[in-house]
């Protein structure tokens, strides 16, 4: 690095460079084997429990819901868990009913704030990181959402210092036996664009280096769908999987105008296809915040969900 580099300076150098590096560069620690698809289907369906959380149920109940829907993937929040382990319950049990529901821990959703300046908040990110870490590892999953908790605000990241601070947490996650998944937040205005993920993840220089990213991000972001032809799908191991209405417009819509698949306008063929395409072969999770399907009988909402990301994918891909 020789110097202070922000974030609009490394965007006018060229975002589309960026990811097209990204796109040569062997940054995944592992094959991309989809787990839990359907026969003939290329990815794996999984559910982000936030989709079902009108209801109020525990994890446990979400479980069952995932399990009986038809997924074959899970993805929790950190805080259920903990809430969990705070009544008193064990975490053992917890992975055992993961595993006799045939369900897999592909992913979880925290707030560690590994990205912020301030030495004192990053260094309590860190250990915060760690404790998320541990729990997933206890239920025998392998990866940990890094979304830019905390610095959503800051237009003026380094990101040269952002790729420093993700090499640091992913050497946690090598001794946790987790991988951080660099993730992208359309609202922030620090990692809202794919470039700037792809810069994070490149200028990490570790070779698990990854990104998570979502189709409802994207589009908030403002960001072409035509960048993630330049990614290696083997840099990415879970996409948040959506979709978003005409109106509000991308700059006033929120988390919770988030649809199922195939009931927006995303270009939902347009990912689909480029998914395929780039080699990426993991799991399509579910993450949607719509107060109205929180109304709704949750494992409703859960079936539902899986059925339409099928189709999107049936009528896509053919």
């Amino acid at each position: 690095m020789s110097g202070p580099v922000d974030r609009r300076e490394v965007l006018c150098a060229g975002g589309a460079a960026v990811a097209a590096i990204l796109a040569d560069r062997r940054v995944a620690s592992e094959p991309n084997v989809t787990q839990g698809g359907f026969e003939n289907d290329p990815f794996g369906y999984c559910l982000n429990t936030s989709t079902i959380r009108g209801d109020r149920l525990g994890i446990v109940e979400k479980i069952e819901i995932a399990a009986k829907a038809g997924y074959k993937g899970l993805e929790p929040w950190i805080r259920e868990i903990e809430e969990f382990v705070a009544a008193g319950e064990s975490l053992r049990d917890l992975a055992k009913r993961i595993r006799d529901a045939g369900l897999s821990v592909e992913s979880a959703i925290g707030f560690a704030e590994w990205i912020v300046d301030d030495d004192a908040r990053r260094a309590k990110g860190c250990d915060e990181a760690k404790r998320n870490m541990d729990l997933v590892a206890q239920l025998g999953g392998s990866r940990l959402a890094a979304p830019p908790a905390g610095a959503t605000d800051r237009a003026d990241m380094n990101l040269f210092r952002v790729a420093e601070r993700y090499r640091q947490l992913l050497e946690l996650g090598d001794k946790m036996s987790v991988v951080p998944q660099v993730e992208l937040w359309g609202f922030s205005k620090s990692l809202s664009r794919l470039g700037e993920v792809a810069f994070v993840a490149i200028e990490s220089g570790h070779a698990k280096a990854c990104v998570l990213t979502d189709v409802y991000h994207i589009y908030k972001g403002g960001s072409e769908i035509t960048g993630l032809s330049l990614f290696r799908g083997p840099a990415m191991h879970v996409i948040h999987m959506n979709d978003y209405p005409a109106d509000p417009p991308r700059e006033t819509i929120k988390d919770e105008h988030r649809v199922y698949p195939g009931d927006g306008i995303a270009p939902l063929g347009t990912i689909l296809r480029t998914l395929r395409d780039i080699g990426f072969r993991g799991m399509l999770s579910l993450e949607l915040f719509n107060r109205e399907y929180w109304k709704q009988d949750a494992l409703v909402v859960a079936k539902t969900g899986l059925e339409k990301m099928r189709a999107a994918v049936t009528k896509s891909l053919g």
